[in-house]
């Protein structure tokens, strides 16, 4: 299973390699995630320059697409051609984004009828386009899902590594980058905001 985290320029660092970091720790269990840049090179917020694993066009083919957010999510969004290289499939994809990100989804079409968590920032764009915004950090429905606030990418990996290969992994990959001392309340807190993003508005 392969996932593409969707990395513009002028990606947020947290958004990005948090949640690649915490998927490659189910590479052996077959998931893997791959930075998946519109551009040979992208320059994140903070003039971090980062070389991309796969072209845009990989997002066709994987099956999971995470979109991470930056300082240019509006600029993305304006540009038809980018976006008419984000030929994605609820169907078939786990589709999730951070942040800003659910700007990009919004643009879609995949948040029609459904509620978006986002940052604070971002949050009176994407209610702009008519999408109601929560004050949570995570929200699914189906096989799409939203996550607000730099830090809540690990609650987006947490989805993906649920709904891929089952709690039990989620659990093993976050008790291991947990910070010492903590291990226990970091699992829970994770699981609780995937499960109470999942129960919500039901």
């Amino acid at each position: 299973m392969q996932v593409a985290v969707v990395t513009f320029d002028g990606f947020n660092e947290l958004d990005s390699f948090i949640a690649a970091a915490l998927i490659n720790r189910c590479r052996k269990d077959g998931l893997e995630a791959f930075i998946t840049t519109p551009a040979p090179v992208v320059t994140s917020m903070n003039g971090v320059e980062v070389t991309g694993q796969r072209p845009m066009e990989f997002v066709t083919e994987a099956d999971v697409v995470l979109i991470g957010s930056g300082v240019k999510t509006r600029e993305v969004v304006a540009d038809d051609r980018l976006v008419s290289g984000l030929r994605l499939d609820p169907s078939r994809q786990l589709i999730g984004a951070q942040c800003s990100g659910a700007l990009v989804l919004a643009r879609l079409g995949l948040l029609n009828g459904m509620p978006a968590c986002t940052d604070l920032k971002s949050r009176p764009f994407v209610e702009a386009r008519g999408i109601t915004v929560l004050d949570r950090p995570f929200h699914a429905e189906g096989n799409i899902a939203t996550a607000g606030g730099c830090l809540s990418s690990q609650y987006l990996a947490t989805w993906v590594i649920t709904r891929t290969l089952g709690e039990d992994t989620a659990r093993d990959v976050l008790d291991y980058v947990a910070p010492v001392g903590e291990n226990q309340q970091t699992v829970d807190r994770a699981l609780r905001a995937v499960h109470t993003g999942r129960a919500a508005l039901r």
